[in-house]
């Protein structure tokens, strides 16, 4: 019998740290990202049609945790680290860690 040279109590998992933090200006809320951020393109009539690393007016924020914005209307700001977006219904910011 094969015995575990480790005691149970002595391993700790690597807990993963989020990457991203996206805010929500407007009230506060805040969603974090672990592994990706990507932005959806959607059709003419509403439904999914492709995603893309690159953030774009008519595109919409989704986050690896499935966390979605509404439709980007304009980017304020963005720089390395940093985008400040609004969207149809509210302002946010996305930080990349």
């Amino acid at each position: 019998m094969l015995q575990n040279k480790y005691n149970a109590d002595s391993v700790v998992a690597k807990e993963d740290k989020p990457k991203y933090s996206l805010g929500r200006l407007n009230d506060g809320f805040r969603q974090v990202g672990r592994w990706s951020v990507q932005y959806i393109e959607w059709t003419d009539e509403g439904l999914f049609d492709s995603k893309h690393d690159e953030i774009k007016v008519g595109r919409s924020l989704i986050l690896d945790n499935g966390w979605t914005t509404t439709a980007i209307t304009e980017i304020v700001e963005q720089r390395e680290g940093y985008i400040k977006f609004q969207t149809q219904n509210s302002t946010y910011e996305l930080i990349t860690k």
